[in-house]
């Protein structure tokens, strides 16, 4: 997907809502526990529910290979069923040597032909220029996360540049690539620190989990963060995906995602 496809997705719904299909087996409702496909069918009601809502829906692939080969098929089925008006993300998180990530690469764009993966930054730039040879995917990097281990490492100020370490990250990675094929990742409940991101990387995209169940605000995170063509991707996974553990889930799940977007359209009208 182009970027200009994703503006124009936003624009037409009034919505920049990224769904998170991180589907945990033993969460779903128990009527579906029971089944043998209980989670494609979780699945496939989330997505009838919340497309009229969202632009994107982000598959967090940890919670599909943990269920071995069978994972992989319901992540494969699952992707053919979103529709082909939004954009995918596979919330992979990989980075390697070259050929290494050459390979995931080719994994989730062709043979699982996601529209964006998120990739680890650490191993440098041979680790993640395999994944910006692909014409119209996206590579979204980490940059600021909502973990408090992002304190770690992300946070420590570099004694040379008096800078935190991700700023250093989001300076060096951006020259990489380019707004059409980048996108980064800040956590949500680091929303402050959204606008001098902003001032750094002033027109690429942002994926921004945290908003929901860990407790970002959306109303600061579109203050901060969102640009003349928005800008963001706001993902809301627990929020929405079990609002309900019942028979009615699908229709709780819509709900959710219909207040997201109602928000997020007053949002929208003031950029």
């Amino acid at each position: 997907m182009t970027r200009q496809q994703l503006v124009d997705q936003i624009q037409s719904k009034k919505s920049y809502l990224c769904v998170g299909l991180d589907t945990d087996p033993a969460k779903i409702p128990v009527h579906l526990q029971q089944l043998p496909d209980g989670v494609l069918r979780f699945n496939k009601a989330i997505i009838d529910a919340t497309r009229d809502y969202c632009v994107s829906y982000k598959i967090n692939t940890a919670f599909y290979e943990s269920q071995g080969l069978r994972g992989w098929e319901i992540m494969a089925e699952t992707l053919a069923y979103i529709p082909a008006t939004h954009f995918t993300i596979a919330d992979a998180k990989r980075g390697d040597i070259g050929n290494t990530s050459a390979q995931y690469a080719k994994t989730f764009f062709e043979v699982l032909p996601f529209d964006a993966i998120t990739v680890a930054p650490y191993m440098g730039a041979d680790s993640v220029k395999p994944f910006l040879e692909y014409t119209d995917k996206w590579t979204i990097v980490l940059g600021l996360t909502s973990n408090p281990g992002s304190a770690d490492f992300q946070q420590k100020i570099l004694g040379d540049s008096g800078k935190p370490l991700y700023e250093t990250v989001l300076e060096t990675v951006s020259s990489w690539g380019n707004p059409g094929n980048l996108m980064f990742v800040v956590g949500a409940t680091k929303a402050s620190d959204l606008g001098p991101i902003r001032s750094i990387i002033p027109d690429h995209f942002l994926l921004v989990p945290g908003v929901g169940a860990q407790g970002g605000s959306l109303k600061d995170v579109s203050a901060y963060g969102l640009n003349t063509d928005a800008g963001l991707l706001v993902n809301a996974s627990r929020a929405i995906l079990f609002a309900d553990s019942g028979e009615g889930f699908a229709e709780a799940a819509a709900a959710v995602a219909r207040t997201y977007r109602e928000e997020m359209q007053l949002y929208l009208t003031e950029v």
